[in-house]
């Protein structure tokens, strides 16, 4: 038998099946992206919510592996807890049975046959990417050339085993894998870990099904390795991230493990000792696909009241405490920017948690320059160094992001969060601007008047206010804070104007100290932009 001629139009048809997956995929987020990012908003502490979750979101993006790291890197920025990172991993497992479901239609729904309906599905999809202009057009396009080209992958794969059905060889290898559990769990692992792609895994068990060279035992335990090998992804895009995020891979892993153990002794016991002849049958692709149903929502079942104790086992493991965290680290995967709808609401919460440290700084900027407070001083400085480590990261991250196909409403948003990212680092540079003017207070001596102290704290009050609006209306996308701020901008501009001229005619009578007074200007001055930065980016929420 020639088997290189075996080898490679399998490689070739596995080759399509992945890249058909990918571009479906790539059209089925582009078009759902804001309903996805909808979907995350709305997740609540319900661990049964964030098993829809997950299985919703893994259907429409065809990988548990692309769901699982997601789950990593919202772990990893804060997003999501390991509680409800729990549910979606439990959900993603069952989201993943979605493409066995397509690819095995051929059995169970005659005109999907891939012969049919794969070249039929290509042509449509370019006749409509020529013809439409609109971005949800060609998003439209690419899920259905994707759909196509995945069905004639798996055709390929198909008729490049068939002749393999003489091989005894062949047969034998597939015998001894359903004769032996371990080796049959084993295959699926690696087969799985190094193409990447539960998926594409059971793709290639049904294409080899189709040509009638598997065994349902040997079947069965490949399946349950396949759902471990689809682990490997999530376990290295925790490289390298903080604990919290590596206990959420640890917990995808330990979910799969326990599950495959307990099918595992169900299916011995059935094949050994019940039915010893139902292993034998040759296994279909429709069957391969309940397979897998059952084995991922059967897991979830028997498990989903134990998920407490599955994340107190992977804490333990990996020694993790949710409360640690070092605040100079961008928490963004860039493994996330493959959805880059995801990726988006990723920046937003790492920015809205950069904004948090500049309102600290804030709140300490006023506070120092009525006490001089040296180690609140120190204390501004070092937020303001955070500040700009994160600021150039996530720049960094949405450089990245605005260089994908994103279409124009993505485009917008990326443009307006580098804005955004800009303000808040020029109001932190304010801060340790304020901070120096306490110092030099200090260094002169110098001592603001009564009047001065209560004229300046009345222009700290709204100022803080102002920017405490501007970040809560950033982080919730919340128009109606935002025109809050807008108002304080305005008194701040009106009492500038007022502190101004009245603190010049207390300089022109002798009233105050030279050196106070002119750091009372300065302070004014910076104090009048912190809120001008405050209403840009109120007014990027209200033009959103």
């Amino acid at each position: 038998m020639d088997y290189f001629s075996i080898i490679i139009p399998f490689v070739g048809g596995l080759g399509m099946f992945i890249y058909g997956m990918q571009i479906m995929a790539q059209g089925l987020e582009n078009a759902a992206g804001s309903k996805m990012k909808s979907l995350l908003e709305a997740l609540t502490r319900n661990k049964f919510m964030g098993v829809m979750l997950g299985a919703l979101i893994t259907a429409v993006i065809q990988s548990s592996s692309a769901t699982s790291v997601m789950v990593v890197g919202f772990v990893n920025a804060g997003i999501m807890n390991l509680s409800q990172a729990m549910g979606v991993i439990m959900g993603a497992n069952i989201g993943t049975t979605v493409t066995g479901w397509l690819v095995s239609a051929v059995e169970w729904a005659k005109f999907l046959s891939p012969a049919n309906l794969a070249p039929i599905a290509i042509m449509a999809g370019v006749i409509v990417m020529l013809t439409g202009n609109r971005r949800s057009t060609k998003d439209v396009s690419s899920i259905i050339i994707g759909f196509g080209v995945l069905f004639v992958g798996i055709t390929t794969m198909s008729a490049a085993v068939a002749p393999l059905k003489e091989s005894e060889a062949f047969r034998s290898i597939f015998v001894t894998l359903g004769s032996n559990p371990f080796l049959g769990i084993l295959a699926g692992t690696l087969v799985t870990a190094v193409i990447q792609s539960s998926s594409a895994s059971v793709g290639i068990l049904q294409s080899l099904a189709a040509a009638g060279l598997v065994p349902f035992d040997a079947a069965v335990y490949i399946i349950m390795g396949q759902n471990i090998g689809t682990c490997v992804t999530a376990i290295m895009s925790s490289i390298g991230a903080k604990k919290t995020a590596k206990t959420a891979a640890a917990m995808h892993l330990l979910f799969n493990i326990i599950g495959t153990v307990i099918f595992s002794i169900v299916a011995i016991v059935l094949f050994e000792v019940v039915f010893p002849e139902a292993g034998n049958g040759m296994i279909t692709q429709t069957q391969i696909s309940t397979v897998h149903t059952i084995f991922n929502i059967g897991t979830t079942v028997l498990l989903f009241p134990f998920s407490d104790l599955i994340i107190k086992l992977a804490k333990k493991l990996q020694k993790a405490d949710e409360t640690t965290s070092d605040e100079s680290k961008v928490l963004l995967d860039e493994r996330m920017l493959e959805t880059p709808g995801i990726a988006l609401e990723s920046a937003v919460s790492e920015i809205a948690r950069m904004g948090k440290i500049v309102e600290r700084s804030l709140s300490k900027a006023q506070t120092v320059m009525f006490t001089r407070d040296y180690q609140q001083i120190l204390e501004i400085k070092e937020e303001e160094e955070i500040v700009d480590r994160l600021c150039s990261g996530i720049t960094g991250y949405l450089v990245k992001l605005s260089s994908l196909a994103l279409n124009e409403k993505e485009h917008k948003h990326v443009a307006s969060l580098l804005q955004t990212l800009s303000d808040m680092e020029r109001i932190s540079d304010y801060c340790e601007n304020i901070s120096e003017y306490a110092e030099a207070m200090t260094e002169h001596k110098a001592e603001f008047t009564e009047l001065g102290k209560q004229d300046l704290s009345e222009m700290f009050s709204v100022c803080y206010d102002s920017y405490k609006y501007a970040l809560a209306a950033f982080a919730d996308n919340d128009k109606e804070v935002a025109m809050k701020v807008i108002e304080r901008e305005s008194q701040a501009d009106d009492l500038e104007i007022k502190l101004r001229s009245e603190h010049m005619m207390r300089l022109a009578s002798n009233q105050c100290n030279t050196d106070a007074g002119i750091l009372f200007l300065d302070a004014l001055v910076g104090l009048e932009r912190i809120s001008d930065h405050s209403r840009n980016i109120a007014e990027e929420v209200l033009t959103a």
